[in-house]
């Protein structure tokens, strides 16, 4: 299986590596997403340490059941052959109603076939009220009119 754009990355395919993950995880599809992982992808993500296809899922259902009402926005930061460097921010909710806006940096690898075999993420997270939300777009894919992190000021 190839998950193309492949390594090394040009800017143009970074970009388009970016945004078919931000819209991958917006779409909440655990299983879905997964598949862009390579069978053993090794994940750090603030606390928990996925190892493969499976553990990745459990973790994004768990992530999801939690994280209500989820929008995303990654913006790429840096890039060099099998490597991408993103920043994001999402917003979501709990089961109190209370929103959250996180923000963080991740780190990317890429096998050949253009799976992800490594993500290395860093994760802050500060409570906000439903009026400081930016991300108000119908839940599932960003628009390609919403602005991007930068034109938000994030």
């Amino acid at each position: 299986m190839s998950r193309p754009p492949l390594p090394p990355f040009t800017h143009e395919t970074a970009i388009q590596k970016v945004r078919l993950a931000e819209d991958g995880w917006n779409s909440r599809d655990p299983a879905k997403v997964a598949l862009a992982y390579t069978v053993d992808t090794a994940w750090r993500n603030r606390v928990e340490f996925p190892r493969g296809r499976a553990e990745v899922e459990a973790f994004l259902t768990r992530k999801w059941n939690h994280e209500l009402e989820y929008r995303l926005i990654k913006e790429l930061w840096a890039f060099a052959g099998n490597r991408i460097a993103v920043r994001y921010a999402y917003e979501y909710h709990d089961d109190s109603g209370q929103w959250f806006r996180a923000y963080g940096n991740e780190n990317w690898e890429f096998a050949d076939d253009g799976l992800m075999q490594n993500r290395f993420s860093s994760i802050n997270e500060h409570p906000i009220t439903e009026a400081e939300r930016k991300f108000r777009w119908p839940l599932g894919r960003r628009p390609d009119d919403h602005p991007g992190l930068s034109e938000l000021g994030l």
